[in-house]
This record gives C-alpha cells, structure tokens and sequence, in this order.
C-alpha cells in the first residue's frame, strides 16, 4: 500500500476561479456592476496563526474581507486580526475589475462600501481607473458644519410632523490633510424621537442625473447594501464560514473558500 498524498492547494488559481465564476452570472446585457465590500469578524478560540485582538469587535478574532456582484461572492480574503477593515480592497480591486472589464468592457462599475472603506487609496485607486464610489463617511465637525442649515430645516420640521424629519443635502468636501482632492458629499439630516442622526456619504458619482441626487443616492442605493450583510450572515450561520479552527492561517483561508464555494 502507498504512503499518503499531500494535495496542495492553489490558492491564486481558486481566487482566480472565484472571481471568474461570479462574473460569469451575470446577463450579457448588464450594464452597471456593483462591487459591495464589507468586512466582518470570525471570532478565534486558540493560538492560530494571526491571531491578535481586535478593538471594534472587543475580541481576538479574523476580520475577513468580501466583495459581492449581486448575490455572488466574488472575494473573499482572510486576514489578520491587526488589520484595517479596508486593507486588501486595493489588490482585490487590481484583480476584480480586468476580469470584469474582459467580459463587459462598457459597463459601469460601482464601489460601494461603509465608511471603514472612505480610504484615500481607495478613492484615488477608482478615479484612477475610470470606477465610481459610494462610501459611507464617519462624522466630524467639518461635516457637522456643513450639515447646519438642512440640520435646521430637519428639526423646525419635525415639531410639526410627530418628532420625525428627514431632509438631504449635498457639498463640496476636502479633509485637511489626506484627501488629495475636493469631492462630493451627500449629507443626511434626519431627526427622530431619540435626537440628531445625521449621516454622510461621499461619491464621485455626478449629481446630474435623477438616481443620483442626494435623496434617491443615499435611500435607494447606498442603503441597498445592507443585502450583503445579510449574505454574509447567511454564509457565516448556515455554512460555516466563521470556523477557523486550523493552527495555519492557509489552511483556515482554505475553510473560508469551501464556505464560499459552497455558497455560489
């Protein structure tokens, strides 16, 4: 009887396949591609490899990174629990696009991400490239500013609609120091029983057609990004995504591929 055989993987040809399959589902005619990324946690119980603790999710853990078309997973990237929720966008961005490109050379192509993505490089990498972005943005009093007036408007409304109110608005915007450019920020002004909620987008999607004015841009296609979130729920809860438990970092970004496999 022979000795056992070591099959090894090889993972820039499963990450090729993954992104061809997804690519591959979409119809002939599609004219605008959604790229959604979002991270999320895989919680670790021992001493794997990468293994660090992860302040956002309070906990040692991998936070890996994804990216759907649609309903189709066309990334999916383990990495170490030191990382940023965006770091890997870049490269996986350098390997999406050709693909995408090669099959439909005229269509749109769409980032769309919250505002763990709202990264220099990552604006820059899209305006570079001829891609469009829809990212959330975090809060800061520069925003907060700009939001003044529309914040104003929101609440004199709301005394008169039941303590509700939601108005839009948008600005030209440019942080201090890592923004190498002024770009488009969509504004929300909202107000509820609870208080402010304001909250921001930034885009370099142009205003001038109807679906991308500040209201429809911000409810109807930056929101619709909560799908994905549940995709990943679905593939975490019911396929087992989140089971890391290999001592080599390999071997549990192998696990995550068979979970996305599995799913597609």
């Amino acid at each position: 009887m022979g000795g056992t055989h070591k099959i090894l993987a090889n993972h820039a040809a499963i990450e090729r396949l993954l992104v061809r399959l997804a690519v591959s589902r979409l119809a002939a005619d599609t004219r605008e591609i959604v790229l959604d990324f979002d991270a999320t946690d895989s919680l670790i119980h021992g001493g794997q490899e990468g293994r660090f603790f992860h302040g956002y999710y309070d906990s040692y853990c991998f936070p890996p990174l994804y990216c759907f078309i649609g309903p189709w997973p066309v990334w999916a990237q383990l990495r170490t629990g030191n990382r940023d929720a965006s770091d890997g966008t870049v490269e996986a961005l350098e390997k999406i696009v050709p693909v995408i490109r090669e099959c439909f050379p005229e269509a749109r192509i769409i980032l769309r991400a919250d505002s763990g993505f709202a990264r220099e490089s990552i604006f820059a990498w899209c305006e570079n490239n001829d891609l469009f972005y829809v990212t959330g943005m975090a809060k800061n009093a520069a925003l907060l500013r700009h939001l003044d007036p529309t914040m104003f408007r929101a609440k004199a409304d709301a005394c008169v609609r039941g303590g509700w109110s939601t108005y839009f608005c948008e600005f030209e915007y440019r942080t201090s120091k890592s923004w190498s450019c002024v770009r488009r920020v969509i504004g929300k002004a909202q107000v509820n029983p609870k208080g402010e909620n304001p909250r921001f987008v930034v885009t370099n999607l142009p205003g001038d057609l109807p679906q991308w004015r500040p209201e429809p841009l911000y409810r109807e296609f930056y929101c619709a990004r909560g799908d994905m979130e549940n995709r990943i729920k679905v593939q975490q809860l019911d396929l087992f995504a989140d089971r890391m438990s290999c001592d080599a970092m390999s071997a549990n970004q192998l696990r995550l591929w068979f979970s996305t496999f599995a799913y597609v």
